[in-house]
């Protein structure tokens, strides 16, 4: 900005000097060569600080759209998950993918702005020296006309708004054409449906937002050109009326105006780029404000919670989970009869294995994430060890966990986790029991292709808390998509051998077949535990 009002005021300078220039005719010889020279650095000046401000800006802007993105992306990481779920994946992916390419947009259209408007200033400051009282009446009509302009650009930024909104629609309807599409591809009315009354729809919506948007913008740029004009007209005509003026400073004034026109127009150009990068900043800061309020402050833990921390992690033995009296609701609006989980109490004991069983909708998913740490109940506690969490807690309270959820994703390589021989042998092994030698080859910490059946990518995400070696596994309906003989090795000798490393066990199953595999079976209903049944008594875990 500084490099962009250096260069605007060389621009204004250049009036001045190209105005004393057309009435040097009686000057000397050496006075003439002076004005050249000094012509000369002032065009040096406005060239050198001009291609400054841009290259300084490219990489400004870069560094903006990557700090901008990457803080985003971190605040996404950091915001509870039931938020994130409220918020939306179209919401969020919108900001990601729109909002911060337009907002750099508008961030790299400032030098310029800046520059037009150093350049108009500086054409004003020195008309006003050559002239005062036509400087102020310029002045008064500049302002009107601004005014106008303004009001007409208001009602345009409230059509960008309406567009904005539309966007988070339409990209919710791509998300549902790619991931439905088989569906839509197998029903005929059910795809014109989809294109005619919600794709079609949402786009024609924030068609329709963006061209009223573009039309008001039309309209004050025809305000704008024809006030501009009128200005004109009152400089060649009614100012010499209303104030004698020499033809010297007559020319001075026409020519500043005809030299104001590209960056008058550069000015009014800017405005629907700012009205965009407007309307994207408030989405983000209203997305980005709203995460920062909901990510726990990262106050420092007291002692106590140090203290208990480090003995959970340096003890051989894994910890006893315990929910007590645990309350999880979700609202109104997200179902119909605002679903409630609980009071639930249960314990997990060291080496212990539990099926948590119950129809679809008992809230068995809604527990596992309770359970891992992912939602934060409403009234009741988690302890481990005896120990209640505190919100600072929840973070390492979650690396007791590994999960492989119902609705898993599966990265392409083992994330998080060092590449050495080591690791590579470990996952070979796994993939051996794991029945994927014949599918998958792991090299360093990648696999050599994820596109397997829904069945096999279970497997590897099986893999993957593996060799996370976590105390706490929960596996959320794991075995759904095997076939019957892999489900046997699931169930008879993947899980046992899991128990027999003293790993802590929780199943969501419908294989009622396998329950005596188990030592416990709880079942839910109506997010209620309506049975709690002890199969066998659990043989105590020692690390040695």
């Amino acid at each position: 900005m500084l490099l962009g009002l250096l260069s605007g005021g060389a621009s204004a300078g250049l009036v001045a000097l190209i105005n004393s220039a057309v009435y040097s005719g009686s000057w000397g010889h050496r006075a003439r060569w002076m004005l050249a020279a000094a012509f000369a650095a002032i065009v040096l000046l406005k060239v050198s600080t001009s291609l400054a401000s841009g290259l300084v800006m490219g990489r400004s802007l870069q560094n903006i759209m990557l700090n901008l993105s990457a803080a985003l992306c971190r605040k996404v990481a950091a915001t509870p998950l039931r938020k994130l779920e409220e918020f939306g994946t179209p919401r969020v992916m919108a900001c990601l993918t729109d909002d911060i390419p337009v907002l750099a947009g508008a961030i790299q259209a400032i030098p310029t702005l800046v520059v037009s408007l150093a350049m108009v200033a500086g054409c004003a400051i020195y008309l006003a020296y050559i002239n005062w009282m036509a400087a102020a009446i310029l002045v008064v009509l500049i302002v009107v006309i601004a005014a106008a302009y303004q009001f007409i650009v208001a009602r345009a930024f409230v059509a960008i708004q309406r567009a904005r909104e539309g966007r988070d629609t339409v990209l919710r309807h791509f998300r549902a054409l790619i991931e439905g599409i088989k569906e839509l591809k197998l029903h005929r009315e059910r795809r014109e449906a989809f294109f005619q009354e919600d794709l079609d729809a949402a786009m024609g919506y924030m068609r329709e937002q963006n061209i009223i948007a573009m039309n008001r913008y039309a309209v004050a740029d025809g305000w704008s050109q024809s006030m501009f004009y009128t200005l004109l007209g009152v400089v060649l005509f009614a100012i010499p009326i209303l104030n004698h003026v020499s033809l010297k400073t007559l020319t001075a004034y026409i020519f500043a105006a005809l030299y104001m026109t590209a960056p008058i127009w550069g000015i009014i150009g800017a405005f629907p780029g700012f009205s965009r990068g407007r309307a994207a900043l408030e989405k983000l800061e209203e997305l980005g404000l709203v995460l920062t309020e909901m990510v726990p402050a990262d106050s420092k833990a007291d002692s106590l919670s140090l203290a208990r921390w480090s003995r959970v992690a340096s003890t051989q033995t894994p910890p006893t989970v315990e929910v007590r009296n645990a309350v999880f609701r979700y609202t109104e609006k997200e179902n119909d009869h605002g679903f409630t989980l609980g009071p639930i109490n249960l314990t997990l004991h060291p080496g212990e294995l539990v099926f948590v069983i119950g129809g679809n909708g008992s809230g068995k998913s809604t527990l596992a994430k309770l359970l891992t740490g992912l939602y934060t109940p409403e009234s009741g506690e988690i302890c481990v060890d005896g120990i209640p969490l505190l919100s600072e807690d929840q973070e390492a309270y979650r690396q007791l966990f590994s999960a492989v959820f119902y609705d898993f994703y599966l990265f392409d390589r083992l994330l998080g986790l060092c590449k050495s021989e080591e690791t590579e042998a470990r996952a070979k092994e796994y993939l051996a029991a794991l029945g994927l030698s014949n599918k998958v080859a792991i090299v360093g910490n990648s696999y050599s292709t994820t596109a397997l059946s829904q069945g096999q990518r279970r497997r590897l995400a099986l893999l993957a808390a593996y060799m996370e070696d976590r105390p706490i596994y929960v596996l959320d309906e794991w075995a759904a998509d095997q076939d019957p003989g892999f489900r046997q090795i699931f169930y008879q000798e993947l899980l046992p051998e899991l128990r027999s490393k003293g790993k802590t066990i929780v199943v969501i199953t419908h294989d009622d077949r396998y329950f005596q595999l188990g030592d416990r079976v709880i079942k839910l209903d109506y997010g209620k535990v309506v049975q709690s049944s002890r199969l066998a008594v659990p043989t105590a875990y020692s690390p040695t």
